[in-house]
């Protein structure tokens, strides 16, 4: 009888920040330790703050390898969103210290990976090493955002995560366009053309 059996180690993907007008895309990967079970687990937009806040620390500490990784800004311009996304994600598996065998992908599209990989649409509540990734992605653009609160003190980053809520686009027409702003995402790409029309 053969006992030896290989681990197959899979490493789930997601990312944070595809949506806002402002900072970089997150990506992280996690492979978890399937001798070290993580309750909790599931989609970050589910879970409360405190809550994925709390994971993401059990998530770092209990997981074989995870890795974090970004796209910024002026990737972001120059790409495309969705381009930036697969780059912050391809970065997020190679800084893995463990190479995966396979690679779960949250969405419908894969980076560009040296191993094999699939895409899960609604991988993130499905996967728990994808919930894993959306966790860890979510918590660190939220801490970006936080100190970009204390940067531009104009701005309420640390309340709407530079999504484009009513009052973040009010504070862009009162404050105008920061570094951080995605230059292509309207609305910040029409009052940046309204800017150059009116000089």
């Amino acid at each position: 009888m053969n006992t030896h059996h290989t681990v197959i180690r899979i490493a789930g993907v997601d990312e944070a920040g595809r949506g806002p007008l402002a900072g970089p895309v997150f990506a992280a990967a996690v492979i978890l330790d399937p001798d070290r079970p993580i309750s909790g687990l599931a989609d970050s937009k589910i879970l409360s703050e405190s809550k994925r806040n709390s994971l993401y620390l059990i998530i770092k500490e209990a997981a074989l390898s995870w890795g974090i990784a970004q796209a910024s800004v002026e990737e972001i311009d120059r790409l495309n969103i969705l381009q930036a996304t697969l780059l912050a994600m391809r970065r997020a598996v190679e800084n893995l210290h463990i190479t995966p065998d396979e690679v779960l992908v949250d969405g419908n599209r894969l980076p560009n990976l040296s191993m094999p990989a699939q895409a899960i649409v609604k991988g993130d509540s499905k996967i728990q090493a994808i919930s894993a990734a959306s966790i860890l992605a979510k918590v660190e653009r939220d801490k970006l955002m936080v100190e970009y609160q204390e940067q531009y003190p104009d701005f309420s980053f640390g309340g709407h995560k530079g999504y484009g809520t009513k009052q973040h686009i009010a504070e862009i027409e009162r404050f105008g366009i920061l570094d951080i702003h995605r230059k292509t995402f309207n609305p910040v790409r029409s009052l940046l053309a309204e800017h150059s029309d009116g000089r």
